[in-house]
C-alpha cells in the first residue's frame, strides 16, 4: 500500500508537489555501501516487440519544438513500436519540461499503465533527480518494463537499480537522430535481447586483463551527486561504465576522486570509460594542463582492475545500449565488453 504526501520545491517546481511514497523505500532497496546489500535477482524487462507500446516522456530538460517529438514518434515506429507521448511532453518551465509534478505524472502514468512495455526518455539535461522520491516504484517491481535513455537519465537508472533491481538502459534518448550503428545497438538489446555491445574499435587498454560483473554507471556528474544518498547505486562486483560532457578535466578528476573517497569503487571489478565529449584540456587559468587520459589511468592503476577507455558509450552519435545491471565480461587486452545476460 502507498500513501499520499505532499512537500514544497523551487521555482521549477513551482510549489506544492504531490508524491505517492513508496513504504518500501530506502530501507527495503539498500543501495548497497552497507552490509546489507540486495540479494535479489536482478530482472530483465521482456523484448520490445513490434506493436509494443513505448511511452514518451520527457523527465528532465524539455525539447526544443514538436519536430523533436514527431522525430521520436518516428524513431519508435520505425522498430515496430507504437509511441505514446506522455500528457506534458511538449511542456516548458525555464530548463525543465514542465513543472516537477507534470513530468512526475508523466512518468508515473506510464510506470502503472500494464498497456506500456518500455518508456523512451527523449532527452537529458538536468531535472530527473528531483523526481526520485515520488517515483512509484512498486509498479516497476510489479511489471518491469523496458527504460531507455542516458545523460540525466542516469538518475533514473540509479535509483531503479537500488529500489527495483530492474536492468535499465543506457540508450540514445527518443529525439536522436539515430545512425546505423546506433541503431543496430538499442535494436539487439532491447528488440532481440542479444549483446548490444563488442569490441570497441576506438577504445584504448589502460590496463589489461578480464573481468565479470554487473555493469553499473551512466553519466558522471550525475553518479557524483547521487554519492552518499539513498539512490546511490552499488558498485560491489561491477563493471562500472562512465562517460560525461562538457567538463573540464580537473572536474572528471574531482568528480571521480569523490567517487574514490567515498569507497564506491573499492570492490568494483573493472572500468569501461565511455566518451568525454568537449571537454578541454588547457584552460588560460588552469596553470598548467594535464591530460584526460593521464587522470582515466591514475584511477585504473589505484584501483588495480581491468580497464579500457574510449568505448562508444556517451554523447556521441555512434553509441551502444548498455543494459544496466546485466552481467558483462570485459576483455581489457582486446577492448571488449561482452554482455551476458
Amino acid at each position: 500500500m502507498e500513501r499520499t504526501v505532499e512537500r514544497w520545491t523551487g521555482a521549477g517546481g513551482r510549489g506544492r508537489v504531490s508524491r505517492r511514497v513508496d513504504p518500501a523505500g530506502p530501507a527495503a532497496y539498500n543501495p548497497g555501501h552497507g552490509p546489507h546489500r540486495p540479494t535479489r535477482r536482478v530482472r530483465t524487462p521482456p523484448p520490445l516487440g513490434p506493436g509494443a507500446r513505448v511511452a514518451l516522456i520527457c523527465p528532465s530538460g524539455p525539447l526544443a519544438g514538436p519536430a523533436d517529438l514527431e522525430r521520436a514518434r518516428e524513431n519508435a515506429r520505425s522498430f515496430g513500436w507504437e509511441p505514446v507521448p506522455g500528457q506534458s511532453v511538449l511542456a516548458r518551465e525555464g530548463y525543465f519540461a514542465g513543472t516537477d509534478q507534470q513530468r512526475l505524472d508523466d512518468l508515473n502514468a506510464a510506470l502503472r499503465d500494464d498497456s506500456i512495455d518500455g518508456i523512451w526518455c527523449l532527452r537529458g539535461g538536468y531535472g530527473a533527480m528531483r523526481l526520485l522520491e515520488g517515483l512509484e516504484y512498486s509498479a516497476l517491481r510489479r511489471r518491469p518494463k523496458t527504460l531507455m535513455g542516458y545523460s540525466d537519465v542516469t538518475a533514473l537508472h540509479s535509483a531503479v537499480a537500488t529500489r527495483c533491481e530492474v536492468v535499465t538502459y543506457h540508450a540514445p534518448v527518443g529525439r536522436a537522430e539515430l545512425t546505423p550503428f546506433t541503431r543496430d545497438s538499442l535494436a539487439r538489446a532491447v528488440v532481440a535481447g542479444t549483446d548490444p555491445c563488442g569490441r570497441a574499435e576506438a577504445a584504448k587498454t589502460l590496463r589489461g586483463g578480464r573481468a565479470r560483473g554487473r555493469v553499473v554507471g551512466g553519466n558522471l556528474a550525475l553518479l557524483a551527486a547521487l554519492a552518499g544518498t539513498a539512490f546511490a547505486p552499488s558498485y560491489d562486483n561491477a563493471i562500472v561504465v562512465l562517460e560525461d560532457i562538457n567538463e573540464d578535466v580537473y572536474r572528471i578528476e574531482r568528480m571521480l576522486l569523490t567517487l574514490r573517497l567515498g569507497d564506491a569503487f573499492s570492490t568494483c571489478t573493472g572500468l569501461v570509460f565511455g566518451q568525454f565529449t568537449n571537454t578541454p584540456e588547457a584552460r588560460p587559468d588552469s596553470g598548467g594542463a594535464r591530460t584526460l587520459q593521464a587522470v582515466l589511468q591514475e584511477v585504473a592503476d589505484a584501483l588495480r582492475v581491468p580497464c579500457i577507455a574510449g568505448a562508444p558509450v556517451g554523447h556521441v552519435a555512434d553509441q551502444w545500449t548498455v543494459p544496466l545491471g546485466s552481467v558483462a565480461e570485459l576483455d581489457a587486452d582486446d577492448c571488449r565488453l561482452r554482455v551476458a545476460g
